[in-house]
């Protein structure tokens, strides 16, 4: 099996290339950079592993949550590319592909999603599997409720810091580690996509729904002075 995978729901940029097992990959911090370094990127990465884009089985994408431009433009250059190719393509949650960094029996996924709110999910891992445990969800990070009473959970992402790390104050003694620097990979999206299109979850290019998670982008003139009052 083969796949290309593309992850910019983040300040990070990160294409890898999945074949057999083998994952092969680009990733920097790039913030404004993503539409700029993707596709060449992708081109690097076929080439290293020596694969053209008639041989890719499908295309695999990090479909949010997380910065509306960046999820946007990775579920743009997949539809792109499955289109040209007719592929299906597999679409992976971010948090999902951040909490299988972790390679932990539990795990809490959280992207600072800004305003005041983290992105955050609960997952068990298992090898290349990243089990949800709860829905994905855009909340305060003092509203953010582990699904079970276990305190040996592992924490990843920048969430973890947001709100001047009010996530950790909350959910204190909880966690045996955290990686507040973690940033989610396009190797990962590739791992989880693999175990997906085994199980037949492809969908075709027209059919990919991004996973925003809130509506509204930024505060209102309103929203900033009231939030500011709260202070």
């Amino acid at each position: 099996m083969k796949l290309l995978a593309f992850e910019t729901a983040t300040e990070a940029c990160s294409v890898a290339v999945w074949v057999d097992g083998e994952v092969i990959e680009r990733f920097d911090l790039a913030p404004r950079r993503h539409a700029e370094l993707a596709l060449p990127w992708a081109d690097e990465v076929l080439h290293e592993a020596g694969v053209r884009r008639t041989e890719l089985d499908a295309i695999a994408v990090g479909r949010g949550p997380g910065a509306f431009t960046g999820v946007r433009l990775a579920i743009a250059i997949a539809q792109g590319i499955a289109l040209a190719l007719d592929r299906p393509i597999v679409p992976v949650s971010t948090l999902a592909a951040l909490a299988l960094q972790a390679r932990a029996p539990r795990v809490l996924a959280a992207i600072d999603a800004r305003m005041g709110e983290v992105y955050a999910a609960a997952y068990r891992c298992d090898g290349d599997n990243a089990i949800a445990l709860d829905d994905e969800r855009v909340v305060a990070p003092t509203a953010v409720v582990l699904p079970d009473d276990a305190n040996a959970w592992s924490g990843v992402g920048t969430g973890f810091d947001a709100v001047e790390g009010a996530l950790r104050t909350t959910l204190d003694g909880r966690f045996a580690r955290i990686d507040a620097s973690a940033l989610p990979h396009a190797a990962d999206v590739a791992r989880l996509a693999a175990q997906a299109f085994k199980r037949g979850e492809g969908v075709a290019p027209e059919r990919i729904e991004p996973a925003y998670l809130r509506d509204n982008v930024a505060l209102t003139l309103a929203e900033q002075v009231a939030a500011r009052r709260k202070k």
